[in-house]
């Protein structure tokens, strides 16, 4: 009964805080509206590409769709977007650079109903390229073929290299192979493997994580050993690890994190940015280090094949860098890219670039402002919230274009909204609002 009332609090009080930033984001996405409409005349006129595209994106709530949207809309390029079933609430297809937006069977769950609506959607819209993104990345198809038809360039790995890349034990095996740095790793699937470990022989501590994406518990860094044996036993026995559910062992190195992002084709880096990490990423600012760049377009090299790889590193103290692991789609660090007008030919061009594109110098450190804002409840001193202003000053808000302000309004008071009713209506609380993904983690 007491989580209930929780519950009821948690999703009634969010919705009241919404509420009371509605008029004030209104006035803003409506001023930037009557802005555009008068600058309309003198601006640039709609850039016509003659070598037009009709693109296909999957991950329609997530911000780095929308970041992609743009970019190729820019191009001269037609974007539709699409999500599963749950996710028809999306604010982002209400961007002036998405041309249309369908929902999908959840691939996870039907993936052939998944298969055979991708098949009508690309007939109906004539669908040249397609780009998935988040869980539509990840999903193995049979044989490694495309689930859309030959006419349709799939912008992905193919299902056998996209399983190595999403195991974390089996990536960092390939990372050894091509002579390149990782932790000392160990594949779990039975408690018992840790229980009996000998921890008295290792340099360093151990943390483990679930190889099969793990939202929640991907944030618990409990430290192996434990002070005693009863509390690594304790500890260990509370994970739900089995042969079906498989974890990984990984060494904890001590240094700073890091996580970057490639677009290949065919081995080559054609687009790629690096970013400090932390546990949950949110703030993006490309960063100088040569060493990670090189350990990435070396990996990115020796795999030889097209499509998206987001790393997570860790420099050690000496410098060296280790990969902790692989996500085999696109990085939310690709809002960087906001004013880059060479994402689209990353993508689509077949000749090989001079170099890989990386965010232009003025391109500012993007943020999500609802995530700022919540904070301000952290902040304990005058030169922390100082900070916290500089950061906003100097930064750029993700979602927000002056020239495309409807997406910031939509997300933030019509799709989170409406996920916070669905969970109030079920009786359900979340750990944390993610606007950046534009999901509630539960």
């Amino acid at each position: 009964m007491r989580k209930q009332i929780f519950v009821v609090f948690q999703n009634l009080g969010t919705l009241v805080l919404l509420a009371i930033a509605f008029p004030l984001n209104c006035i803003v996405v409506l001023t930037s509206l009557l802005w555009s409409f008068i600058k309309q005349p003198f601006s640039k006129s709609i850039v016509v590409n003659p070598n037009s595209k009709n693109i296909l994106i999957a991950g329609a709530r997530m911000t780095k769709t929308l970041q992609l949207a743009r970019s190729f809309h820019a191009a001269g390029h037609r974007v539709i977007i699409i999500d599963i079933d749950k996710y028809w609430l999306s604010g982002n297809k209400y961007s002036n650079s998405v041309a249309g937006f369908y929902t999908v069977p959840d691939p996870s769950k039907d993936l052939e109903g998944y298969i055979e609506t991708l098949h009508a959607i690309a007939k109906t819209e004539k669908i040249d390229f397609f780009i998935p993104v988040a869980i539509f990345s990840v999903i193995h198809f049979d044989q490694g073929k495309s689930p859309l038809p030959d006419c349709v360039e799939f912008f992905h790995f193919d299902g056998d290299v996209t399983k190595i890349l999403d195991d974390k034990f089996a990536f960092s095996e390939t990372a050894r192979s091509f002579g390149l740095s990782v932790p000392k790793s160990f594949k779990i699937t039975d408690p018992e493997q840790v229980l009996n470990f000998d921890f008295s022989q290792e340099k360093r501590k151990y943390i483990l994580k679930s190889i099969p994406y793990d939202q929640v518990r991907r944030l618990n860094l409990t430290k192996l050993p434990c002070d005693t044996k009863s509390e690594t036993a304790a500890f260990v026995n509370s994970l739900p690890i089995s042969e079906e559910n498989p974890w990984i062992m990984q060494e904890f190195i001590l240094g700073k994190e890091y996580c970057t992002h490639t677009t290949a084709r065919d081995g080559e880096s054609r687009m790629y940015c690096c970013c400090e990490s932390s546990a949950f990423q949110v703030n993006y600012e490309n960063v100088d280090r040569q060493e990670i760049m090189q350990w990435a377009s070396h990996f990115t090299k020796e795999l030889g094949k097209t499509g998206q790889l987001s790393f997570d590193f860790i420099q050690a103290e000496d410098g060296t860098v280790y990969a902790i692991e692989c996500n085999p789609r696109t990085h939310s660090a690709i809002t960087m890219f906001y004013n880059h007008p060479g994402v689209a030919d990353a993508y689509l061009g077949k000749e090989p670039l001079a170099e890989s594109l990386q965010p232009l110098g003025d391109s500012k450190p993007t943020y999500w402002l609802y995530h700022e804002v919540w904070r301000l409840n952290e902040i304990r001193s005058f030169k922390q919230l100082q900070t916290w202003v500089r950061n906003i000053r100097r930064g750029k808000e993700a979602i927000f274009e002056v020239s495309d302000p409807l997406p910031f309004l939509m997300v933030h008071h019509w799709q989170i909204p409406l996920l916070i009713l669905d969970n109030l209506r079920r009786l359900k609380g979340w750990i944390r609002i993610d606007f950046n993904m534009g999901e509630l983690i539960e």
